[in-house]
């Protein structure tokens, strides 16, 4: 009976660790707590964008991935590709912001 007791023992520690070792980041992967964190910060860039009158916000697109938010698309100038940056750069949570929006 102890030798199954070990075993079991055993196997619920490699569950154990390897369910631990899951839900750590990476440098490519992000934890799960992070994920949650990124996904607020993608959404409130998104609404500081849409909220933004000279801004057409269906034609820019927000990716972020552990804190830096990555902005795409298309703009109708310079000025609102640098107001779409300035807009991303001042909400909460954003580390840093790259730019890879076009102009039309």
């Amino acid at each position: 009976m102890t030798n199954i007791t070990r075993k079991l023992a055993s196997l619920a520690g490699i569950l154990f660790m390897t369910m631990a070792l899951g839900c750590a980041s990476t440098t490519k992967q992000e934890g799960t707590g992070e994920y949650v964190d990124d996904t607020v910060i993608t959404t409130k860039v998104k609404a500081a964008i849409f909220n933004e009158p000279t801004l057409k916000s269906a034609e820019i697109n927000v990716e972020t991935f552990k804190g830096v938010v990555q902005l795409s698309g298309f703009v109708r100038s310079a000025a609102n590709e640098s107001m779409a940056v300035q807009v991303a750069r001042n909400v909460a949570g954003v580390k840093s912001v790259k730019n890879d929006m076009r102009l039309k």
